[in-house]
């Protein structure tokens, strides 16, 4: 699995592309966890029995437009991960970007034991992956090739807010 340099989340992958099976891809599973999962490029390369565990340890939830799925301050107990949809970002400087389908958020507390560092709101109606806290580090455990995609794509978003800072420092637009 490629991923884009430009940016933090991983590319979306179109939900009818899961339905053509190439001899190097993941076969359609007939259970609806797993066919949600095989869309999030996060888990690309994921077998069905990997999926399976994942879908384990996991639930999914719908949520309506406008509610708030995290709050600056709380204690994080969960990680989320958008299957379908999109949600705001607040943090403590304003308002972030938007995370879109294959992206995740909620990490950050779940690995440091911190307050959650942003507000999240939703902006459609969403289909989100949720991990609680002690299954997500079962679930780190358990896939390690999940582990390196996380702090790939971390690595990334601190770069980018260094990038942003140093705008700011210097007086010019970072966008």
């Amino acid at each position: 699995m490629e991923f884009d340099q430009k940016i933090d989340r991983l590319p979306f992958q179109d939900p009818d592309a899961a339905e053509q099976v190439r001899p190097d891809e993941t076969v359609p599973s007939h259970d609806a966890r797993i066919r949600h999962l095989q869309r999030v490029p996060l888990f690309t390369g994921f077998n069905e029995d990997e999926l399976r565990r994942v879908a384990e340890l996991a639930r999914i939830v719908e949520t309506p437009a406008g509610t708030v799925v995290t709050q600056i301050g709380e204690p994080g107990d969960s990680f989320f991960i958008i299957i379908d949809g999109a949600v705001g970002v607040r943090t403590p400087v304003g308002a972030g970007s938007e995370l879109h389908a294959g992206d995740f958020f909620g990490e950050m507390s779940l690995l440091d034991g911190e307050p959650r560092s942003a507000t999240i709101v939703a902006t459609t109606d969403l289909r989100l992956l949720i991990v609680d806290r002690f299954h997500f580090w079962r679930l780190l455990d358990e896939t390690p090739d999940l582990v390196r995609r996380i702090l790939t794509i971390l690595s990334r978003r601190v770069r980018r807010l260094e990038q942003t800072v140093h705008a700011i420092l210097r007086g010019t637009n970072p966008t």
